[in-house]
């Protein structure tokens, strides 16, 4: 539609066009001043780059100091955003395939460091008691400090068979070594059992290319154990570092109809994405629950707090790991690599962001009695106390830890008290419900 405008509104549009070329001359002339920049510095790295070929004690590696620097610069930005080498691309692929040889183990940098994120079930790492927030400062006796996270990851995979030794520094514990041996790492993305006679327990420990499928199996296969509808189900997610994005959205769309799932806004106003559940909810409207702990991130998180906004699930444990950005892998071409780039904050159905304060169970529930030592440090140990961790888009901070709501009393003889306590609720709301249809 053409707008028809009067004598006064065209000098007001005159005047309102040279004030926009004169901001698009100032625009124009900043940008031309960051380019210089750019060249200034890209000239200062090539200056440094030969002093170092020309002048090093030792010939050094063009290649390797170019990647090492490219590396430095992602790894800068965030903890999540890296360069790839085509040798670290295509151990990438093979992680997220599902098979790959190593000690199970979910870990980030910190303080020069590796620091334990997730042991995965029924692994190397977890069967010698790895545990989330342990921090190695040795591999096979060499010192770690120096090394690019993927260099340490290097280190760690390799033959199944072959030993492997880690320094371990614990919190409140006097540096230890232990010896594991290396697997062949096929995670269990999903296990599933029969609990309290008729409640469905299902274990997904990674988001891998198959655990929606497997999650579709061990559903199938508990309906066939029951032979009917389970009274309740228990989604257990602890110490689940998280994987795909896909797999996240296409788990919480099983026990969902429809309505959001997770959005994703990037840099720009345009780059939002919404992702939607499906109808076709499996066990539609049987009570449920999920549990989470301090090792539980990113992908674990999206599936939490999809089923938390939307009243799919009560949220049992403690806070999880507060990881709320997405990484996208952007291949560089034939023989060159990949960059892992931070490219997007995630939020909730209702609209949270968790980057850095996590997902806040419904009921707090420790798995062990917490001294007051103990629960500051869990409090420190999230994604908010990573080096050059993005922050929270509003500037909100995870709170200290308070009290759990229950803790295992003195007594307890269990293994597993948050999962007792889960089956606990589950076995009063079908109590509860039973005794409304007698009544009615």
């Amino acid at each position: 539609m053409r707008a028809m405008l009067t004598g006064a509104a065209i000098g007001t549009a005159l005047g309102a066009i040279a004030v926009g070329v004169s901001a698009m001359a100032w625009s124009d002339g900043k940008r031309d001043e960051s380019r210089m920049t750019t060249y200034q510095q890209l000239d200062l790295f090539t200056e440094v780059l030969a002093r170092a070929k020309a002048d090093y004690v030792e010939e050094i590696d063009e290649v390797e100091a170019i990647e090492a620097a490219i590396d430095g610069m992602l790894s800068s930005l965030d903890p999540h955003s890296s360069y790839l080498s085509a040798e670290d691309f295509d151990a990438m692929q093979v992680a997220t395939s599902g098979q790959y040889g190593g000690l199970g183990i979910e870990v980030t940098m910190e303080d020069g460091f590796v620091k334990v994120v997730t042991p995965m079930d029924d692994t190397p790492a977890s069967r010698a008691g790895l545990q989330p927030g342990d921090l190695f400062t040795a591999i096979d006796g060499r010192p770690i400090a120096g090394l690019t996270l993927d260099d340490a990851v290097s280190d760690m995979r390799g033959e199944p068979g072959t030993p492997l030794s880690v320094m371990v520094l614990r919190e409140g514990e006097e540096p230890f070594e232990i010896t594991l041996i290396r697997e062949v790492i096929e995670p269990k993305s999903v296990t599933w059992s029969v609990k309290a006679d008729d409640l469905l327990y299902l274990r997904v420990s990674t988001f891998n290319e198959r655990t929606t499928e497997t999650l579709r199996t061990a559903l199938d296969a508990g309906r066939a154990a029951l032979d009917r509808r389970p009274a309740g189900i228990i989604l257990d997610v602890r110490n689940n570092g998280g994987g795909l994005l896909d797999q996240a959205i296409t788990v919480t769309d099983l026990f969902l109809s429809g309505g959001e799932v997770v959005s994703t806004i990037g840099r720009r106003p345009g780059d939002i994405a919404r992702y939607n559940a499906r109808s076709g909810e499996v066990f539609k409207s049987v009570p449920m629950v999920v549990l989470i702990n301090q090792g539980s991130a990113s992908a674990s998180e999206i599936v939490a707090g999809a089923l938390q906004d939307r009243d799919r699930a009560t949220v049992m444990g403690m806070p999880s790991f507060g990881k709320g950005s997405v990484q996208t892998v952007i291949p560089l071409g034939a023989d060159r690599g990949a960059i892992r780039l931070t490219t997007a904050r995630y939020y909730t159905p209702a609209g949270r962001s968790i980057q850095g304060t996590g997902i806040e169970p419904d009921i707090m529930i420790a798995n062990r009695r917490l001294t007051d030592d103990e629960l500051e440090r869990i409090s420190r140990y999230s994604e908010a106390d990573l080096p050059n961790a993005l922050g929270h888009e509003n500037g909100a901070e995870r709170t200290q830890l308070r009290v759990p709501d229950e803790q295992p009393p003195e007594d307890y003889q269990g293994e597993d008290f948050q999962l007792d306590r889960a089956i606990n609720l589950l076995s009063r709301e079908q109590a509860l419900a039973s005794g409304l249809q007698r009544a009615g």
